[in-house]
């Protein structure tokens, strides 16, 4: 994706802003006979600093809000470490070693003088190396190495709004997430992230009519989702995954970077994700939970809607679909009777259920 119109604003805002600063220090100096800045070279000199950091910021793309926190706090850490090692008398030691004459090329040198430079030195890279090391471990490190250190931020997170779910591209084409949510059943924010709706774009500019009728219908909910102040959805930019990889696999990455839940429609993805543990919220196994058991003995109250495959039949739907099959009724289509369970049948389109009626 191209670079967002409100980042360039920002640059050339920023650009303008160095150009002015520049010809202000450069005005700020004429008439001054021991320093003064040509109006060129202070022009030019905001332009190079501002190219600088506009260079840095272009490197720094991938870096979002949240690796700047998480390594502040690794850097903190490091620079806590990096001190409690510099209170066990480090530069008592120097100056032990130290506290004699060295004669040097050009003069003398005393050693108090050469124990400081080298406390300063050791000191830095002390500093430096441990804030280094701890800004490292902290971006390497996941969500619970920091409900570790934090135990009682993650309880309140998790507590008060549940983990957050991410959602695939099949789940909002599916369209029940709203009515989940408003029910109470879907608890936490949920997250689509940026590559799925970009797949949901292109999707919906296919040129497969069912698959483009789908993917606009998913946009138009995901735009309603967003206008409901009930249901807290976030577009997440997800910029920390492998582009390289499928987009299962990334997909999984951004909820093991979240700790957050993955909601799906695809058994493939629900299994591949479990392997590498991330919880899954399945939708085709929510539908099944929720179906009406039907068991051998039953009365069900049923309404006969068509002919059954053999003459004698007749055939009626339970609420969630399932068919039931009524022997020695066809003469009773268009009516609602009550029937009884004889026998069910598991095939790959669902159970099916066979039935006479009640006597």
């Amino acid at each position: 994706m191209g670079t967002p119109t409100s980042v360039n604003i920002v640059r050339l805002l920023y650009v303008l802003i160095c150009v002015v600063a520049g010809f202000m220090l450069a005005f700020g100096t004429k008439g001054n006979e021991a320093w003064s800045i040509p109006m060129w070279a202070g022009l030019l000199g905001g332009l190079l600093i501002a190219g600088v950091f506009i260079l840095v910021e272009m490197l720094m793309k991938g870096f979002t809000v949240r690796g700047l926190s998480t390594a502040t706090f690794g850097l903190l850490v490091g620079l806590f470490c990096a001190f409690l090692l510099t209170r066990v008398g480090l530069s008592e030691l120097v100056n032990a070693a130290f506290n004699r004459v060295i004669e040097m090329d050009r003069g003398s040198a005393s050693g108090k003088d050469i124990a400081q430079t080298i406390n300063l030195a050791v000191g830095t890279m002390i500093y430096a190396g441990f804030g280094f090391i701890g800004a490292v471990l902290a971006l390497r490190s996941s969500r619970d190495d920091f409900a570790f250190i934090l135990p009682y931020v993650r309880f309140r997170q998790d507590g008060t709004s549940g983990r957050p779910v991410v959602l695939d591209g099949d789940t909002i084409m599916d369209g029940r997430i709203p009515g989940l949510v408003r029910a109470g059943f879907l608890a936490g924010r949920l997250i689509v992230p940026r590559f799925v709706l970009d797949e949901l774009q292109s999707i919906s500019d296919s040129a497969a009519t069912t698959q483009r009728q789908r993917a606009s219908r998913a946009l138009e909910l995901l735009e309603k989702m967003q206008a409901d102040s009930a249901i807290a959805i976030t577009i997440e930019d997800a910029s920390e995954v492998d582009k390289s990889e499928s987009l299962d696999v990334r997909l999984v990455q951004t909820a093991l970077l979240l700790g957050a839940r993955l909601m799906t429609t695809d058994e493939s993805l629900g299994k591949f994700a479990r392997l590498r543990g991330v919880e899954v919220l399945s939708l085709h196994e929510l539908a099944e939970a929720l179906k009406p058991s039907v068991v051998v003995g039953e009365r069900i109250r049923l309404a006969l809607v068509r002919p059954g495959k053999d003459d004698h039949q007749a055939v009626g739907y339970l609420s969630d679909g399932t068919m039931i099959v009524v022997n020695h009724a066809v003469q009773r289509i268009g009516h609602t009777e009550d029937v009884q369970v004889i026998s069910t049948l598991q095939t790959a389109g669902g159970t099916m259920v066979f039935a006479e009626l009640a006597g």
